[in-house]
């Protein structure tokens, strides 16, 4: 059976919901920056609307910000939110961080689970901390070089290759996730932590999104969609804040091609589109 943390995911389990937390004033969304008391409100809001998990970040990723900060600046955000939310909630927890240290001192301070936007290839000592530490993992495609060619060939290759790093590192593949980036494969971007294509970004995510099926490598699919880029791209809407109904939609295709855990800024409104469209799946299972 497999599972992130101690919760069940895949194969005949229900989609799972990932709520996310960022800690980093640097974040693209900004409704979803939260800090000190107010980390234990929401936590709570999450657990009562459904969620499974909580993600907590500590340091911004969008490929097209410029939002680097210490790994001491994130070690901190991170540690501090984990001993709030440890109090507030039940929740197992996720760590979206790709550095060592930083991962390090979350693992310590009792988190389950290493969401690795990097794939456990950014930071060369990463698959140290994970082989003392054990966590599950939540894996994300991510290359250093350009990729070219065929996006679905070149995303399977990138996911290979980090669970190549994460059996190296002792983690079973019962306990690891995968991610197919959405959002952090463009031509071009101000952050460190996005693989550069020739391809048009936006054409690649829903290219993705239509093949998840492709993707699984026998592992459950993590994908997160929530308020990003290509959603306000096709909508035409810049703000962030305006991307709820983009994304709901975007989510709920995703459980039709085969998602199995679905990370949102948006638990209540996520769970209900993720409980429907689960009925739809069962039904036509049936032929009905």
């Amino acid at each position: 059976m497999n599972k992130l943390g101690t919760v069940p995911v895949g194969n005949s389990n229900p989609v799972r919901i990932m709520g996310i937390i960022n800690t980093s004033q640097e974040s693209f969304y900004k409704k979803s920056i939260a800090r000190g008391q107010q980390i234990a409100a929401i936590v709570k809001n999450m657990e009562e609307s459904g969620a499974d998990f909580v993600d907590v970040g500590g340091m911004s990723t969008a490929p097209y910000l410029s939002t680097m900060v210490s790994e001491k600046t994130e070690s901190k955000r991170l540690t501090d939110a984990i001993k709030i939310i440890q109090k507030a909630s039940n929740l197992p927890i996720s760590v979206d961080t790709c550095r060592a240290s930083v991962a390090r001192a979350a693992l310590e301070e009792g988190a389950e689970i290493l969401n690795d936007i990097s794939g456990l290839k950014y930071d060369k000592e990463m698959a140290g901390i994970v082989s003392k530490y054990c966590p599950s993992l939540v894996l994300c495609a991510y290359g250093k070089t350009r990729v070219s060619g065929n996006n679905i060939a070149k995303t399977k290759d990138l996911l290979k290759e980090s669970l190549i790093l994460a059996k190296s590192a002792g983690v079973s593949k019962k306990n690891i996730a995968l991610d197919p980036a959405i959002g952090f494969f463009r031509r071009s971007g101000k952050g460190r932590f996005f693989t550069k294509i020739n391809s048009d970004w936006a054409k690649r995510d829903l290219l993705i999104l239509q093949n998840l099926h492709m993707l699984k490598l026998g592992q459950p699919l993590l994908v997160s969609v929530s308020n990003k880029s290509f959603i306000g791209k096709l909508l035409k809407k810049e703000d962030p804040s305006d991307r709820l109904f983009g994304s709901l939609a975007a989510e709920v295709i995703a459980v039709l091609n085969g998602a199995d855990i679905i990370r949102t800024h948006n638990v209540k409104e996520t769970k209900q589109a993720v409980f429907l469209a689960e009925k739809f799946l069962r039904k036509s299972k049936k032929g009905l």
